[in-house]
């Protein structure tokens, strides 16, 4: 049989396969528009979306089995990067909270009504019961980020969860943990199907670009991460981070609880996240456990473990809550002191009013990156804790750093502030944070107790001190409205007949004695008069706070008792503010000993003395003196 030549059916085929082959190039891949990733329809549909989770092996062994902790990892990303090959950047967040967290009744607090320097009694242990189901760990960033044309990868901490190892709330583990997983991604690191099984699993869709974010303990962890200097770890963006246990827990010395949780120390943090940890310990023979007073020991549970040696040990040896002073311990748990080998780029973000995470552990971490040279931004707003950039801000950080478009954000304006009446989303961009027309302004103190005193720009000499007597049961407001009080001294500056412009760290120096070994030293800066009921905004009343231990006012490594009747002068940063506060308020320093919303609580009574001559205010005010002084005329 002779089979015929047909030119125009060749021809056709021909051009059939052209287009089936332009048709099978013509992958999906992500879309950038405006320097920021869009949403593409096709990884926007989440019943396609792959999910599926695994364990990635650590450097380190903290629950004691003898063998390297696994960290649960969840993995969601677009059905392309199977079905296609396609390689894309990854949005990573992890967490000590994903799993459940401890519930706290009567007695899982300190109890704060103690007498300053006694040992604190006993509390109670409350336990975790863990929650969830596999594979999916958590769902937060998935609908942002998946759509935009990223894998979002979320992981528990290092004993949480269906992760191995021990909870050290800010211990190096929680650093080394999140590296591993970074390190997977990148095709440095081992991931297994199982917790203890042999069967590996490769990242084999991802760039090795990540991005890390995450709010509070959450975002801590990016932070933690990024200070490793682990490769492939290009941009952060933490949201109110807690970047030293030291400055969450304690003040200047002083043991201070964060805003909202009175009674809070790290241990008490330690039994509500520790959700991981219920499998056995069986220990390899003859292992001794590290503890002098613990050898040989077997332990119930990998759980039990880790809160003789981490809780009961280490941190019971460490916290100090009888002194409230920095010691190694707490250095240890300090991110600042681990900055040095950090590459990633930096978006930060905080509230000036969050008194829970306060507004300085965002802002000595931005100061030190900006110092090492290293991308920095930052975003604050006036509202409390927690609170991302505007996804536009976010979107722009992560399309440079990780899709690799080279957008312009690093020309953006350094500092983006949200004005007092401004949406969340229209913040006003400054050329840096503290403003840079911003410069110090002195203020200081004349007689008035216990009424209102006097706080001017002019330093008048009086030979004069006031007292105040210690009381917690009165609360810092309601010292700041009483007309007469001998439990705070309160000086005012005239009524101000133009706006100020605050921006910057106050500073705060007192002189003052003490009739008993040991007190409490509290710092209000209020605007007045006070605003009540629901047309009170937050930003309307409180500028700013601080506290500080007196025995403390040489170092706060070091502790001394008082002399009854002898002076001390202690100087001390206000936590990072810009607000403007309105003319026709009056700006307001008050001192009080006890904060009933923060502080231990001794027995009422202890009387402090100022001396006003060596009392002052140092604000950072948009305009210098001159600003200042201006507002202060008729």
């Amino acid at each position: 049989m002779k089979l015929t030549f047909n030119k125009n059916l060749y021809a056709f085929l021909l051009m059939l396969s052209v287009v089936f082959t332009a048709f099978a190039q013509e992958k999906v891949k992500p879309i950038i528009k405006d320097g920021e990733a869009q949403i593409v329809e096709a990884f926007n549909n989440p019943d396609e979306w792959i999910r599926h989770d695994l364990w990635v092996e650590t450097s380190f062994d903290t629950d004691g089995d003898g063998k390297l902790d696994r960290m649960h990892v969840a993995v969601t990303r677009p059905k392309q990067t199977e079905t296609e090959g396609l390689k894309l950047p990854v949005v990573y967040e992890s967490s000590p909270y994903y799993a459940g967290t401890a519930g706290f009744s009567e007695g899982t607090f300190w109890n704060v009504k103690q007498e300053l320097g006694e040992t604190p009694k006993p509390r109670i242990h409350p336990e975790v019961t863990r929650t969830g189901k596999r594979p999916i760990i958590s769902n937060s960033q998935i609908k942002t980020w998946v759509p935009r044309g990223y894998i979002v990868v979320h992981s528990s901490s290092p004993g949480t969860g269906l992760s191995q190892g021990s909870p050290t709330v800010g211990g190096d583990n929680e650093s080394l943990a999140p590296k591993a997983v970074v390190e997977w991604l990148c095709g440095r690191a081992k991931g297994y199907t199982t917790p203890y099984g042999n069967e590996t699993v490769k990242a084999y869709w991802s760039t090795g670009k990540v991005g890390m974010t995450g709010t509070s303990y959450n975002g801590t962890i990016p932070l933690a991460a990024a200070t490793t200097g682990v490769e492939g770890l290009e941009a952060i963006i933490p949201i109110a981070p807690n970047t030293s246990y030291y400055h969450y827990y304690r003040s200047n010395g002083l043991v201070r609880s964060p805003g909202g949780y009175l009674g809070e120390d790290i241990d008490v943090l330690y039994d509500f996240i520790h959700s991981g940890g219920e499998e056995p310990l069986t220990p390899m023979k003859n292992t001794k456990v590290n503890d002098a007073n613990l050898p040989n020991q077997l332990f119930k549970s990998k759980r039990e473990y880790s809160n003789a040696m981490v809780r009961d040990t280490e941190m019971k040896n460490g916290m100090d809550r009888e002194t409230g002073d920095y010691n190694d311990f707490w250095a240890g748990r300090d991110y600042l002191n681990d900055m040095a080998p950090m590459k990633a780029a930096l978006l930060m973000s905080h509230g000036f009013n969050d008194w829970n995470v306060m507004p300085e552990h965002s802002y000595r971490i931005y100061k030190r990156a900006k110092e090492m040279g290293l991308p920095t931004q930052i975003f604050y707003h006036q509202n409390g804790h927690g609170g991302p950039p505007p996804i536009t801000m976010m979107n722009r950080w992560f399309t440079r750093y990780l899709h690799g478009v080279n957008n312009g954000v690093e020309n953006d304006a350094r500092a983006w502030i949200v004005r007092e009446d401004d949406p969340r989303d229209k913040p006003t961009a400054y050329e840096d944070y503290p403003n840079p027309n911003a410069s110090n302004v002195s203020l200081y103190l004349s007689p008035g107790a216990p009424k209102k005193g006097g706080l001017s720009t002019k330093k008048i000499t009086t030979n004069k001190s006031e007292t105040l007597v210690d009381n917690y049961s009165f609360t810092g407001s309601g010292l700041a409205q009483a007309d007469i009080t001998n439990h705070r001294l309160l000086y005012v500056t005239p009524k101000l007949t133009k706006d100020v412009h605050i921006s910057g760290v106050p500073k705060i120096t007192v002189t003052l004695s003490s009739n008993k070994p040991a007190a409490n030293l509290s710092i209000w800066l209020v605007s007045l008069p006070w605003q009540e009921g629901r047309r009170a905004k937050i930003t309307d009343n409180i500028i700013n706070r601080g506290w500080a231990d007196p025995q403390n006012h040489k170092s706060i490594r070091e502790s001394e008792p008082l002399e009854k009747g002898k002076f001390y002068t202690i100087t001390f940063d206000l936590n990072p503010d810009d607000q403007v506060i309105k003319k026709g308020q009056q700006i307001g320093l008050m001192i009080f000993s006890s904060d009933k919303e923060f502080t231990l609580q001794p027995e009422p009574g202890t009387e402090l003395t100022i001396k006003l001559d060596e009392t002052s205010l140092t604000l950072p005010i948009v305009g210098g003196a001159s600003a200042l002084t201006s507002a202060f005329k008729n």
